[in-house]
């Protein structure tokens, strides 16, 4: 399941600092398959409930990555959107994902450098209250105008 709040591109002559979008999806047991198969990462802690039992988590979670994937998703379809290029992604893991989990994926708009087309984004995703990831990227973002 994906809810996509605001949908569609946002050029760079129309962004403003402090816009924000976002996008919930529930993670499923097959996206954690399909994650693992796409990336060649099949590290037991995802996979393998006993496995994953005698570990610090004491279960099965998602690859960071795949949560990572979400905030690609809502700076590729929604701020900036279609034509985005991604130049730059910090990420800080706070707190497992697990099967079943909302994670609700957000960006906010920090700074905007109109000449060059540089935006800066604040890049987050919860599992209710609890932060799971944090960090900043910078993207390109596609323009209105075509001189």
């Amino acid at each position: 399941m994906l809810d996509n709040i605001n949908t569609g591109t946002i050029v760079v002559e129309d962004l403003e600092v402090g816009m924000t979008r976002s996008l919930t999806k529930i993670v499923t047991d097959q996206d954690i398959e399909m994650f693992a198969e796409v990336s060649t990462d099949r590290n037991p802690v995802h996979l393998d409930d006993s496995y994953a039992q005698d570990t610090i988590f004491e279960g099965r979670i998602a690859h960071g990555m795949l949560t990572a994937g979400l905030i690609s998703a809502v700076i590729g379809e929604q701020l900036p959107g279609h034509g985005t290029v991604y130049l730059g992604q910090t990420l800080k893991f706070m707190a497992p994902v697990r099967p079943g989990d909302a994670v609700e994926a957000v960006v906010t708009v920090l700074s905007i450098d109109y000449a060059r087309r540089r935006v800066q984004l604040q890049t987050e995703a919860r599992v209710g209250e609890t932060v799971v990831l944090k960090g900043e990227a910078t993207v390109l973002a596609p323009s209105g105008k075509f001189d």
